[in-house]
């Protein structure tokens, strides 16, 4: 459901439908960390920004920053620039003939 209304799962975007995923994931993972007793200690968010306009970006952005104090760290794998600036350390790796090099920028 949306501002549009209730409507099936199939007609959502590709980007709204990420932005359920995520919500879905992130909360069912709460549930079966407490159910066990347990911490969420990592959470890797592989990618999947692509579907996303400015907006959609903005608010996942928005979304990972208000959730991130429940994880002692989050990796958020992405080519888009513009999610690689909004957070404060960044682990690159550049492709070279010789290897792979990473920094921590």
């Amino acid at each position: 459901m949306d501002a549009a209304g209730e409507r099936p799962y199939e007609n959502f975007s590709g980007g709204e439908q990420f932005r359920v995923n995520f919500a879905i994931r992130l909360a069912l993972s709460k549930i079966l960390t407490r159910r066990a007793g347990a911490r969420l200690q990592t959470l890797v968010i592989d990618e999947g920004f692509g579907s996303q306009d400015p907006e959609g970006r903005q608010r996942l952005i928005e979304a990972i920053n208000i959730i991130q104090d429940d994880f002692e760290r989050v990796l958020v794998i992405t080519h888009i620039e513009e999610m690689q600036d909004a957070f404060p350390t960044r682990i690159q790796v550049e492709k070279r003939p010789s290897g792979s090099a990473i920094s921590v920028v």
